[in-house]
């Protein structure tokens, strides 16, 4: 049995991203907990609806009309009643909070769609519709236990997956290593750094912060490729021996900063 199983998805700008699986016990205890939440629906419906029914049966009695059929209307509007409450529960839940029913969140795990972008409406509608089929004799669990990437019948036809909660990426603090730093006081002279724009250091910016969360070959990827467009952009003909990606991106970052024309806000 596989513990932890994790799942790399591309995405169309060539990153990689990294998500653990949530695993058959994490959505054994949530799904146990909606049981509980729905179950409390139900008997709640239940309740009013049988009194309900009571009233209008004791009303009907004192009539002379023939209501014989409207015990089976009333029972069968139940079922139909009870039926969407069961599917809408997870439909709903997880639609409004983006993956999560209350079992979910509280066992922090989350459903996304295989390209990992959050679910629609027909994403939580499939995977609701098909549960009945999944729970009966346990035929969900034994697709997670032995799929490669836990999915339950419901999760193949609505192309998802359930996943470990991820917490908020925190940004690292920026490292300079002293090769960029001299690097940095070279750049002014040998390219044009005016020919940066704001949103062009936002990009260094950003990719330094995080590239730390990066698996290691989607990094070397990404910063080959915004080393290669930024030498473009700034018009630098040539790169210092032994200059890697990374430290040419550190040195314009650190470049742009030291730039008198240009608002401090950028730092």
């Amino acid at each position: 049995m596989r513990f932890f199983n994790r799942v790399f998805l591309a995405t169309p700008e060539s990153v990689e991203l990294e998500f653990t699986l949530a695993g058959i016990g994490n959505r054994t205890l949530a799904l146990l907990i909606d049981y509980h939440v729905m179950g409390l629906l139900l008997f709640g419906f239940w309740i009013l609806w049988g009194t309900f029914s009571l009233g209008l049966l004791s009303y009907l009695s004192g009539t002379s009309q023939n209501y014989t059929g409207v015990p089976i209307w009333l029972t069968a509007i139940a079922v139909i009643v009870s039926f969407v409450i069961f599917t809408g529960y997870f439909a709903f839940f997880e639609v409004i909070w983006q993956g999560q029913t209350p079992g979910k969140r509280l066992t922090k795990i989350r459903v996304i769609r295989d390209d990992g972008k959050p679910i629609g409406l027909s994403q939580a509608a499939l995977r609701a519709l098909l549960r009945p089929i999944d729970d009966l004799m346990f035929l969900g669990a034994f697709f997670i236990l032995f799929g490669k990437r836990e999915k339950r019948l419901g999760d193949w036809a609505a192309g998802t997956l359930v996943i470990q909660e991820q917490r908020p990426s925190v940004k690292e603090a920026i490292v300079i290593s002293d090769q960029a730093k001299d690097l940095a006081t070279q750049l002014p002279a040998m390219a044009e750094l005016s020919q940066l724009l704001p949103d062009d250091f936002v990009v260094i910016r950003t990719y330094l912060e995080r590239r730390a969360t990066l698996a290691p070959d989607a990094r070397k990827e990404l910063s080959l490729k915004l080393a290669r467009q930024l030498r473009t952009l700034i018009n630098l003909e040539t790169i210092p021996p032994n200059t890697v990606s990374d430290h040419f991106l550190e040195a314009v970052y650190l470049a742009y900063q030291h730039q008198d024309s240009r608002p401090e806000e950028f730092s």
